[in-house]
């Protein structure tokens, strides 16, 4: 198969040939069609995640199932598929709770015998057990959920990440009610999904922040009710004069200990913040002990849409076919393979929306 494999942390992909193992008996070799672009792969790109090299990055990745091992119940030979970081097992404690996105074995790599991916007999890691910057995914039958034939796998493909996380974070970990109020900082892929997603369930409020106007401008279109320029104003001064004494729930997706100390400032009494951006290991958040007993106000994380993605992409999916979510308008691009490194490095300055590589 043809990958772009990171050798070197915050180096260029360089595109190789690396060989694949025959199918195992629970594993399912897919064709990708479609692999969008993430921050998350930015971010293990530059190192700022712990990271087994050489490493094929992506993880957003829709394709079509060409071999099912004997064991494979879930799909079969010929099935779209999309694959997703949150594969489970399904009778481990954590799955047994309904808590699937901490599963302790999500089957990533093989447990003994040869690697799935390798290159001059060397291991080539794929990015969270998957490596979607790349012509073929051989993986766990946990990590992938048939679609129906009609669904777009370009589009079908961020709904394994963007999607999952930004709707779930809204829908399944904060369960934002009607009427409510929100504001989601970052306005990227996913924070754009939760935008549309407080949209969805009825918030009366959303209120997008971000340090780009172009972030801001798609967010509209996406559902937020007003936008902050966090370049020209204090967000959280402007957020507490928009809502009269602070939102409901506020939603932090850039990953920044900085921006976690601001979305607790834009809770009103009671508010909770929701952390959903990925934050270097070393970066700090500093939070007052006597706001939270005073306010009672309270912090969560949410990891991957805090949900179980063989029932939450189906849904996502047909929410799509029905007019109800918006896929179409976060693609900006569709390119090639060869341009992954251009696609990488413009997420520095993006306007919200994804490069999708599409594989024909």
């Amino acid at each position: 198969m043809r990958a772009a494999v990171l050798e070197k942390f915050d180096r260029p992909l360089t595109e190789q040939d690396i060989d694949l193992s025959d199918v195992g008996p629970d594993e399912v070799l897919v064709r990708v069609v479609a692999s969008g672009i993430c921050h998350s792969d930015r971010s293990a790109h530059v190192g700022a995640q712990d990271r087994p090299l050489p490493l094929i990055l992506g993880h957003e990745a829709a394709g079509v199932v060409l071999r099912a091992g004997a064991d494979v119940r879930s799909v079969q030979p010929g099935d779209h598929v999309v694959g997703s970081a949150s594969a489970h097992c399904g009778i481990c404690a954590y799955c047994l709770r309904g808590l699937t996105q901490h599963c302790v074995d999500k089957g990533i790599a093989r447990v003994g015998g040869p690697p799935r991916l390798s290159r001059a007999g060397q291991e080539i890691h794929a990015f969270v057990g998957l490596g979607g910057f790349a012509t073929h995914l051989l993986v766990s039958e946990r990590a992938v959920v048939r679609l129906p034939a009609e669904m777009p796998l370009d589009k079908a493909a961020l709904l394994g990440c963007a999607v999952l996380t930004g709707v779930g974070a809204v829908r399944n970990r904060a369960r934002v009610a009607a009427g409510e109020t929100v504001a989601v900082i970052g306005c990227g892929g996913v924070g754009l999904n939760a935008v549309q997603a407080a949209r969805l369930v009825g918030a009366s409020r959303v209120i997008a922040v971000d340090l780009n106007p172009a972030k801001l401008e798609r967010a509209r279109q996406f559902g937020a009710t007003d936008v902050v320029d966090a370049s020209q104003s204090d967000p959280v001064d402007a957020v507490l004069a928009l809502t009269g004494g602070g939102v409901d729930h506020a939603f932090e997706i850039v990953g920044h200990g900085s921006t976690v100390e601001q979305a607790l400032a834009m809770t009103g009494v009671r508010g909770t913040t929701t952390v959903v951006g990925v934050a270097r290991a070393d970066d700090l958040a500093r939070l007052s002990p006597l706001v939270f007993m005073a306010t009672e106000k309270r912090v969560q994380g949410s990891r991957m849409g805090s949900g179980n993605f063989r029932l939450d992409v189906p849904l996502y999916c047909a929410m799509y076919m029905r007019g109800q979510l918006k896929l179409d308008e976060l693609i900006s691009e569709v390119i090639d393979l060869s341009e992954v490194n251009r696609g990488l490095t413009e997420l520095d300055g993006s306007d919200g929306a994804r490069s999708v590589i599409r594989f024909d």
